[in-house]
């Protein structure tokens, strides 16, 4: 049986909800963040050498990284569901935007993120580029979703489970107002209403409210 460790409020929430939509068995096993510094807990971290989330045990298989996981899941347990495959309508913009959600878009909200702390002024050249592809890069994501009701076409695929973390939960980490992206919110809201989400997100983090909505800055 595959077992995903999963860090609260962290990446791992994909994996969990990559099982459900699935219908996978799995064991699910849970680890708190410290209280000191919010990072993984020691026992989390000794599961992988690099000791970050989200981490799969699959026999003698140990595996990091999301996307690697999301991959490794579909293609031994999941029968190839959830992946668009080549020669397939859509196999392009599935590889395009199942790599963006961690090549481009989760990159440029942790720049903007650590760089608003160092120095949120106006004066922070490098921030005022941050933002300017942060914004770009949203308006990416809000013109696809305004063509098509998932990234990949007409279905949900593992391109939308590995993106929806970075316009959700991690707005818990970096608040940003999605108001101005009426796509991404609507899209936002056709995800929360998946069966195989609202079981994952009870399961993974079952005190938290999935943030579904526009957050205020």
């Amino acid at each position: 049986m595959l077992t995903l460790h999963h860090l609260g409020r962290s990446q791992s929430e994909r994996i969990v909800w990559l099982c459900e939509e699935l219908g996978l068995d799995y064991e699910l096993k849970r680890y708190s963040r410290r209280a000191d510094n919010r990072m993984a807990p020691p026992e989390y971290q000794a599961l992988h050498p690099m000791g970050t989330a989200p981490i799969l045990s699959d026999g003698d298989v140990v595996l990091g990284e999301s996307g690697a996981i999301c991959d490794y899941v579909i293609q031994t347990h999941g029968e190839g569901r959830l992946a668009v495959q080549r020669g397939e309508p859509g196999f392009a913009d599935y590889l395009y935007w199942f790599h963006f959600a961690n090549g481009t878009l989760q990159p440029v909200i942790l720049q903007v993120w650590s760089l608003e702390r160092v120095d949120p002024s106006d004066k922070n050249a490098p921030l005022r580029m941050a933002r300017e592809r942060f914004s770009r890069v949203f308006a990416t994501v809000e013109q696809r979703l305004g063509e098509v009701p998932y990234l990949a076409g007409e279905a949900l695929t593992a391109a939308d489970i590995m993106i929806v973390f970075s316009l959700t939960t991690m707005r818990l980490f970096n608040r940003c107002d999605l108001s101005p992206w009426p796509n991404i919110l609507a899209y936002l809201q056709r995800i929360g209403a998946r069966p195989a989400y609202r079981r994952a997100m009870q399961k993974a983090e079952p005190d938290l409210t999935p943030v579904l909505g526009a957050l205020p800055a």
